[in-house]
């Protein structure tokens, strides 16, 4: 798997982060704030890259979002990405004005996305997994197994177990898996 070299500068990283505020911003403020993002400072932000958007309130998940394939613009995606973890994610109620101040966010920008060639290969905190089989997929990404201390076979399994499948299933030929690098901060 080739290394995926996705660098951004301190000022494109400010400019995602601001992008995440405001999106939110306008979501909690409809009609007062920016109703769509402003351009990007650089043509890197323009590039069709998949992107998560992941929000903490006091250490603990409070929305995740995410395209895994590039269907857009960068700086498009993180917009409606952290609008959708914000307000749209089924696992919370939508951030509440109270919490907007406190929350704290992740960016995490996507590379590409290739069958991965033999599970023994996976390493904790470099790659994230996808597990497909039956109509049935779950995703973890990099940071994911680090927060929780897994190995590289508690990883395995836990993403079986987000795609609703048996912990075992990453070891059974029908199961599909896929692993991409990403860029998070």
């Amino acid at each position: 798997m080739s290394d995926f070299r996705f660098e951004l500068t301190d000022e494109e990283k400010n400019y995602l982060r601001s992008l995440v505020a405001a999106s939110i911003d306008s979501g909690l403020h409809p009609g007062q704030g920016a109703a769509r993002p402003d351009e990007p400072p650089t043509d890197k932000l323009r590039e069709h890259l998949g992107a998560f958007v992941t929000l903490k309130l006091g250490g603990s998940l409070r929305g995740c979002i995410g395209n895994i394939v590039g269907t857009g613009e960068l700086f498009r995606t993180v917009w409606n990405m952290a609008r959708s973890a914000a307000f749209q994610d089924p696992r919370f109620p939508p951030l509440t004005e109270g919490e907007f101040g406190a929350v704290e966010y992740e960016i995490s920008v996507l590379g590409p996305i290739t069958p991965c060639p033999d599970p023994t290969l996976v390493e904790v905190g470099r790659h994230g997994l996808i597990m497909r089989r039956g109509g049935r997929s779950g995703l973890l990404l990099p940071q994911v197994p680090v927060e929780w201390n897994w190995d590289r076979e508690t990883f395995l399994a836990q993403t079986c177990v987000k795609a609703g499948l048996p912990r075992n299933a990453w070891k059974e030929p029908d199961t599909d898996i896929l692993w991409f690098e990403a860029v998070v901060f």
